[in-house]
This record gives structure tokens, sequence and C-alpha cells, in this order.
């Protein structure tokens, strides 16, 4: 897996800049559909810009080789789960008594955030035996 995981991270990248456009969620007292870029009088605001950074310079850093930026990396994609947990309940939350109705684009987000965390767990590469100084 650790073969594969810089691409499977490139894939996860291009699903999670897919799913920022496409709908999140609808809401019928508005009648609007809610995007990762749009939500009504932004609301919201736009969590897609924040997600994309941040996936965007997780998957530039999986790419690299040095220890410090993979671990900046698993930090980064840390933090881009936390956030697209935190919008997941946030769009799909019910307020007032109404529920709104949850879209692809908000199950994609989460999947596709979750995937690129994982590939910063499996980095490819060897780590060279430190020897002891005496």
């Amino acid at each position: 897996m650790t073969r594969y995981s810089k691409w499977v991270g490139l894939v996860a990248l291009a699903a999670l800049v897919l799913a920022c456009f496409l709908p999140w969620a609808f809401y019928a007292d508005v009648n609007a559909v809610f995007t990762g870029f749009f939500s009504q009088g932004n609301v919201y605001g736009k969590p897609g810009k924040f997600l994309l950074i941040f996936g965007s310079i997780t998957t530039l850093f999986i790419f690299m080789k040095n220890l410090w930026v993979k671990r900046a990396a698993l930090l980064l994609g840390g933090l881009n789960v936390a956030y697209a947990i935190k919008n997941f309940l946030l769009f799909g939350a019910c307020y007032r008594g109404y529920c709104p109705e949850k879209r692809i684009g908000l199950y994609l987000m989460l999947i596709a955030t979750i995937v690129l965390f994982i590939t910063t767990l499996l980095p490819e590469g060897k780590v060279s035996k430190v020897t002891e100084r005496q």
C-alpha cells in the first residue's frame, strides 16, 4: 500500500476538489443548495477554501522526502479531517425543527479527507538507522 500512497493521495485531492463544487445539502426553507463555496447569505462561510488549501499542501508534502515534511503532512491532514468532520456536522445538522437534506458532496468531502489523512500515515521511503554515539 505504501508504494501507491502518493497516487492515492493525489486521487483523494481530486475527489476533494470535486466534492467542494458538488452540492452538500439542500435547505428547503430557503430553497437553496449549499456547496463548499456557497451558503445563503454566507452563513456557513466558504469551507471549501480551507479544505482545498490544506488538502493541496498535504498532497504536496506527501510527495517530498524530508522527515519533517512528512510529519507536517500528518499534522495538516489531521487538521483537515477535523475541519471536514466539523463541516459535516454543521451542514447536516437540524435547526429550528428542520433537517436539511444531505447531498453526495458532503459525504465525498468527508471520505476524501479521511483517505488523504490515511495516505499521510503510510509514507513511501525508508528511514535510515540512527547509530548511537558513545
